[in-house]
């Protein structure tokens, strides 16, 4: 059975960029229902639980019709949340190392030209959403958003940075103001995390 993580941090450590009270509600009651309906969907398909998430949602019409939507939609929110809350950290350097640094500046010009593409894409997500910098098979790097909770490892891209747009991740705090939440954000982008995903 999937399992939801424990945070990697008290729920306050994120203060005051992301609340307690989101933290809570997000992980516990939100990340937690599509643990358990992904868990639900799979009952009786027992050789898919025994595989890893990402193993799944790479190759999704291996899962039957019956259950295939209902697995894409509460796996890739698993997914997508398990790494939402490792890609983040208190207390966090504003700019990645020099070897990520450099991979972004090749593909964007620079740090700062990716960081405006990457929120203006989260700004303008219609409805709810992702934001996410991935990885191709030529290790090149690009920025995707989705919608709802599906993720680019069913197009075969690899996520290693991931920004939640959905309200429930921002409304307590910055009420319909998106952008400003985003502008918060990077204040707790674990850039170590990232570059280890990189690697």
């Amino acid at each position: 059975m999937f399992k939801l993580p424990d945070l990697p941090y008290p729920y306050d450590a994120l203060e005051p960029h992301i609340d307690e009270e989101t933290m809570r509600i997000h992980h516990d009651k939100h990340h937690g229902a599509y643990v358990n309906n992904l868990n639900e969907a799979l009952t009786g398909h027992d050789e898919f639980l025994e595989m890893d998430i990402d193993s799944i949602l790479a190759d999704l019409m291996k899962l039957p019709e019956s259950i295939r939507t209902k697995v894409k939609n509460n796996g890739g929110g698993h997914a997508n949340h398990s790494l939402f809350w490792q890609i983040m950290r208190p207390n966090q350097k504003s700019h990645p190392n020099d070897k990520l640094s450099s991979a972004i500046e090749t593909q964007f010009g620079s740090f700062d030209s990716f960081k405006t593409e990457f929120s203006q894409r989260g700004v303008a997500r219609f409805g709810s959403g992702w934001v996410f910098l991935v990885v191709n098979s030529e290790n090149e790097l690009s920025i995707v958003d989705t919608a709802n909770q599906d993720t680019p490892v069913s197009d075969g891209l690899r996520p290693i940075l991931a920004l939640d747009v959905w309200e429930h991740a921002y409304y307590l705090k910055y009420k319909n103001l998106r952008k400003d939440y985003i502008d918060a954000w990077w204040n707790v982008v674990n850039w170590e995390s990232v570059s280890m995903l990189l690697k």
